[in-house]
């Protein structure tokens, strides 16, 4: 017995450590010129476990050949068919829609709740960029800038930004050349997005059930009319 609930309570603080434990992600990516590389860090406690991973991009040959597809459609009038839509129809497509509604509704409430949870806690983005015209490079640049500025807006808005970021862009009038570096850590607690998968399958099994009650329900009106 005794044994028994020594290995419940050391269960119950291993289960309250990983859920307490916070996961911090560590992404850094650069591009020079045609040469890429992604690496992607994940560490728990303070390093002490941390696994990391290089993920090769995959760049296209500039010489190999693209794939295109035409689609011909001939139409004849006199096939073309009139179909009248009943009230009912109507009513059935409104109710679908609102239905489908609802459903990104609260599956966009639940991800936003998560995303919530994670914090930024470095967030470094520097450019080196030209286009061998000086003209050209000034707009290149100003549209850079606005670009960057609305990707940190965005990850503002849905995540918890914690530091302030830190952007530049270097311009190069001379060459055409671009040059980038991302670095960014994310960190949010295990239980969180725990807690946030068993919410979604909660609302994947609720929407199956929904969905069978409803087909069950039709089955049993045309079941009725027949």
């Amino acid at each position: 017995m005794v044994w028994l609930l020594i290995t419940l309570l050391a269960f119950v603080l291993l289960v309250l450590v990983m859920v307490l434990t916070k996961l911090t992600v560590l992404i850094h990516y650069q591009h020079y010129n045609d040469n890429d590389n992604l690496t992607i860090e994940f560490r728990i406690w303070f390093g002490l476990i941390k696994y990391k991973k290089n993920i090769p991009l995959i760049k296209i040959d500039d010489d190999s050949p693209s794939i295109v597809v035409k689609s011909d459609s001939n139409l004849n009038k006199d096939d073309e068919k009139v179909q009248q839509i009943s009230n009912k129809e109507v009513t059935g497509y409104w109710q679908r829609t609102h239905e489908l509604l609802d459903r990104i509704f609260n599956l966009n409430l639940i991800i936003k709740k998560l995303l919530k949870k994670v914090m930024i806690k470095q967030l470094e983005w520097e450019t080196f960029i030209g286009v061998g015209d000086a003209a050209h490079t000034g707009i290149a640049v100003g549209a850079l800038w606005a670009a960057k500025g609305g990707i940190v807006g965005l990850l503002s808005k849905f995540l918890n930004l914690t530091v302030m970021p830190q952007l530049s862009i270097t311009p190069h009038f001379q060459a055409a050349v671009i040059q980038t570096q991302l670095k960014c850590m994310f960190q949010f607690r295990i239980g969180h997005a725990i807690l946030a998968g068993l919410k979604l399958i909660k609302f994947w099994r609720g929407e199956k059930k929904r969905s069978k009650n409803n087909a069950n329900l039709s089955n049993e009106k045309i079941k009725s009319i027949s």
